[in-house]
């Protein structure tokens, strides 16, 4: 049966600065509240809090997390502090109308702005129209390289090293496929791969240990799409196939892309490598539990939508960005302390230490690890139940004595 222990997961922040009040009606029904909260600094007062107008653009709800914890936990957070959501449209992977979106939030009288940004560099006119208007911007778990945004975010390198070093540890020599997301998202071209490097990753290939099959880079997934990371890894399989060629191991950088492996697997009755992800999503946790995925980093986003909350009252009462202040669980409170901090870019193109990096103030969350005995560790608080995770499992499979 799953444990007992409890690991504290607030959805979301009740009072973020403990002399506002009141609050609007939560668009979002699946917010809740919990978690005592951290004063920002003198700069807040009690009237700029309660009339902070936020702004909210989504890039995406196609990966279900954002609508399931960041939006509600972020909601609750800013109504719970007194402000208000001026809108949070989803811009359904099109930069264009993610700049529109963003033009209709600043008409709307946003006083902040939390951008899950398409693409890092497509969103620089929208963040530049809101330096322009005075109006100071969260890059919410997504970089936009830009030094005066406001960085919120799970330490994605960290999530990288963690999947890496979970695969490794089970198959250290043997031919991996590479699965990695967006291209247009630094997390996906640099943040996750260099977390597989500090793994061991890079050393193994250029000792021989592992080979790369499909693109030595590995293989790219427009929108971290599930169906174009299945389609991609079936053609992948189908070479190795003629090509004699077995494959041992795949590194998937979320678990959009890691669900598409797994259908791609049995698509082509492959079996079932291990396969790595991050997220938590309640497919992949039940792919945890059946064997189909052998690890899972868990991001707790209900915390990273309360920080975002957080930081989005303190930024409205004029708060600078290096004394914004987050008060989390700490399972994934930042190493570096709860206030913000340096956080050295890898710059426009990508990579480090070629001379164009950013610096800009961040806040970054710690993220958790899961192989199937950790399952325990996702409790009630998580969007995916013990229903979710334990359906079809049996006593055999990996997850088998946590779901009786």
């Amino acid at each position: 049966m799953f444990k007992k222990r409890i690991v504290v997961l607030a959805a979301s922040a009740m009072i973020v600065l403990t002399a506002c009040g009141g609050g609007g009606a939560s668009p979002s029904a699946g917010a809740t509240t919990g978690g005592a909260t951290t004063a920002p600094s003198e700069a807040a007062s009690p009237s700029a809090a309660a009339e902070c107008k936020v702004g909210i653009s989504w890039n995406n709800f196609q990966q279900p997390r954002w609508a399931a914890t960041d939006k509600p936990a972020m909601f609750a957070a800013i109504e719970g502090g007194g402000g208000t959501v001026v809108g949070d449209p989803d811009a359904n992977q099109d930069n264009q109308r993610q700049l529109t979106d963003v033009d209709t939030l600043i008409s709307q009288g946003a006083q902040v702005l939390i951008l899950l940004g398409q693409d890092k560099q497509a969103i620089l006119p929208a963040v530049q129209k809101a330096k322009d208007n005075g109006i100071p911007v969260i890059a919410y778990d997504r970089l936009i390289d830009d030094p005066d945004v406001l960085y919120i975010t799970f330490d994605n390198i960290g999530v990288g090293k963690a999947e890496a070093e979970a695969i490794l540890a089970k198959v250290p020599t043997g031919n991996y496929v590479l699965v990695k997301g967006d291209p247009g998202d630094a997390n996906a071209s640099t943040f996750l791969p260099l977390g597989w490097d500090q793994a061991g990753l890079k050393d193994k290939i250029a000792s021989g240990d592992i080979k790369i099959v499909g693109p030595a880079e590995g293989a790219y997934t427009n929108g971290w799409d599930t169906a174009t990371a299945q389609k991609n890894v079936e053609a992948i399989i189908d070479r190795a196939v003629q090509d004699n060629v077995k494959i041992d191991a795949f590194l998937a950088e979320n678990d959009s892309t890691a669900l598409g492996v797994v259908r791609a697997l049995e698509a082509k009755n492959y079996g079932f490598p291990p396969v790595s992800g991050q997220d938590g999503d309640p497919a992949n946790l039940n792919n945890l539990a059946l064997g189909k995925q052998y690890v899972d980093v868990w991001k707790n986003s209900n915390e990273l939508g309360k920080a975002a909350g957080q930081a989005a009252l303190q930024l409205c009462a004029g708060t600078a960005m290096g004394e914004v202040t987050v008060d989390v669980d700490a399972s994934v409170a930042p190493l570096a302390g709860n206030t913000a901090t340096d956080f050295v870019t890898p710059g426009p193109d990508g990579k480090p230490d070629t001379g164009d990096e950013i610096t800009v103030k961040s806040i970054i969350l710690q993220p958790t690890p899961l192989l199937a005995e950790d399952l325990d560790k996702v409790t009630t608080g998580w969007y995916a139940t013990k229903e979710d995770i334990c359906k079809g499992v049996q006593p055999t499979d990996p997850g088998g004595p946590d779901c009786q």
